[in-house]
């Protein structure tokens, strides 16, 4: 059976983060944006949630100053380093996001430690969310896993020997890109019948070819006996799992971490992907993978966030 943990009470202790700083961590979310201070065994000392308005580049960015105020004024510090985990590429030296076109009017290049006045290191969001994983979650101690977020997009991530694997250009863990189908449409970067588009919700109505609207929908439907529904289910999880045995025939990590709000379809999705891993999975000497849920929820990017600025300072 597949290796399924839930999100049950844990102990946010790891000897791997040593360090003298508090980290504050930032995550630039959709809809609202999160922040949470670690002291240096990794425990959380302080979270926040606050709304951010994407359209006025000044006000959201306010907005993160004042969170980051309100955490030091909790916080018996004066040493800090922050962590923002972001949308987009950032630039070979972690300090800014090089490129993120037509989302967060005035996020590319904008020097945050110059802004904030404290040393900050910006991430990509899913190397966020596997940092988060990596040292405080279900993958801690573990050195080779990779991670993949299955939403609105399937976004990823790769460690390598304990640290994240970047790659040229800072664009490494793009697993949602790869190719499932030749002959499918092209994706957002113009590859052909991409693994995003195979399962995430950005092309459910094209999916289901206009009957359903989301994802959640589509479960409905398929936990209601719907024909339409469990063909459309199945064979994303289908393709799912081949995009997944490419990446373990490839990279062989210990796990693979599956995140995001897909991955709440439980057992609906994690059976019918354990069956077809079991057909294309190549196990030599019966050796696999095994897959893990993600630990963290919507604090995930925060937290990696600062575990990643706490990496940093070691």
């Amino acid at each position: 059976m597949l290796e399924v943990r839930s999100k049950s009470h844990i102990s946010l202790l790891t000897k791997n983060i040593m360090s003298n700083k508090i980290a504050i961590g930032i995550d630039l979310g959709g809809t609202r944006t999160k922040a949470v201070a670690l002291d240096e065994n990794g425990n959380v000392l302080h979270q926040l949630y606050f709304p951010i308005d994407h359209a006025d580049d000044t006000t959201w960015k306010e907005a993160i100053q004042n969170a980051v105020n309100e955490l030091k004024q909790k916080i018996n510090s004066t040493d800090f380093i922050i962590g923002i985990s972001a949308p987009g590429i950032p630039n070979e030296k972690n300090a800014v996001i090089a490129y993120m076109p037509g989302r967060l009017q005035g996020l590319e290049n904008f020097e945050w430690s110059s802004f904030l006045n404290y040393k900050t290191w910006i991430i990509n969001d899913a190397v966020a969310a596997l940092m988060a994983e990596a040292k405080l979650g279900v993958a801690k101690d573990k050195k080779n896993v990779v991670l993949l977020t299955l939403g609105t997009g399937v976004g990823g991530a790769i460690l390598i020997d304990g640290k994240p694997y970047q790659g040229n250009f800072q664009k490494a863990g793009h697993i949602g890109h790869i190719v499932i189908d030749h002959q499918g449409d092209p994706d957002i970067t113009g590859m052909p019948g991409a693994l995003e588009d195979a399962i995430g919700n950005c092309t459910i109505q094209k999916r289901s070819e206009g009957k359903f609207n989301d994802t959640h929908a589509l479960l409905q439907a398929y936990k209601n006996g719907d024909d339409d529904a469990k063909f459309i289910w199945l064979t994303s999880v289908k393709k799912l799992a081949i995009g997944m045995a490419s990446v373990i025939n490839i990279l062989s990590p210990e796990c693979i971490i599956l995140g995001g709000g897909i991955t709440e379809a439980g057992n609906d999705l994690f059976e019918p992907l354990e069956d077809f891993l079991f057909q294309y999975e190549w196990r030599p000497g019966g050796n696999r993978c095994n897959i893990l849920k993600a630990q963290f929820g919507d604090m995930a990017g925060a937290i990696g966030a600062a575990c990643f600025a706490l990496s940093k300072n070691e």
